[in-house]
């Protein structure tokens, strides 16, 4: 366990027994990579601001059920993936973002956070592209995105996918391997992305 799980774990504990000081330090420690997912499966910065407070709103709610024996942060993100879910699923029914707001609103706090390094699987975005793929992974499905946005833009691993989506594995490989192959076709042009280690799947 690293210095910042330790971090975390002895937060956690103090949360629950009622330190706000505690819970407020957690918020602190997660709130940007919170923010990141939420925006990424959002791709609007007002809903990606809401739907990460209100993650953190659940979290606190909620904290006295967190297992300790599992990772504080994993616990955290299956809260802000299903929360952004929620929230996309409301907007669909109201009213469908344009894509060009999606661009626009995307794109700064996406090129702050680069794609994660040594993953051979990971798709790396060229900054002419980043728009283009942006819009593209709009259309995917729920669990082909979510796959993709944890795995190729937040750099997280099958395993710790898996526990977030509470899926098998074997799922998860697939949904990140045919999530790739819808949007390598949705995508126009080869100059759009540019792959560590060729293959997508």
């Amino acid at each position: 366990m690293n210095n910042v799980e330790n971090g975390h774990e002895l937060l956690v504990k103090l949360a629950k027994k009622g330190k706000m000081e505690a819970f407020e330090s957690l918020v602190r420690l997660n709130e940007t990579k919170i923010y990141n997912i939420c925006l990424r499966m959002l791709g609007n910065k007002d809903d990606a601001l809401d739907a990460s407070q209100d993650t953190f709103i659940k979290a606190y709610k909620n904290i006295s059920k967190f297992d300790e024996r599992s990772k504080f942060s994993t616990w955290l993100y299956r809260i802000a993936v299903n929360t952004s879910l929620d929230m996309l699923r409301k907007n669909k029914s109201i009213n469908t973002v344009s894509m060009d707001d999606v661009k626009e609103n995307s794109l700064g706090a996406y090129e702050k956070m680069p794609s994660p390094e040594g993953n051979p699987e990971s798709i790396t975005l060229e900054n002419e592209g980043k728009a283009e793929v942006l819009s593209a992974m709009e259309k995917l499905s729920e669990e082909y995105k979510t796959a993709l946005v944890l795995r190729d833009l937040q750099g997280l691993s099958y395993i710790e996918i898996s526990r977030i989506t509470d899926t098998s594995l074997g799922t998860v490989k697939s949904r990140i391997a045919r999530g790739r192959r819808n949007l390598r076709e949705i995508l126009t042009g080869g100059n759009v992305m540019s792959l560590k280690g060729g293959d997508l799947n």
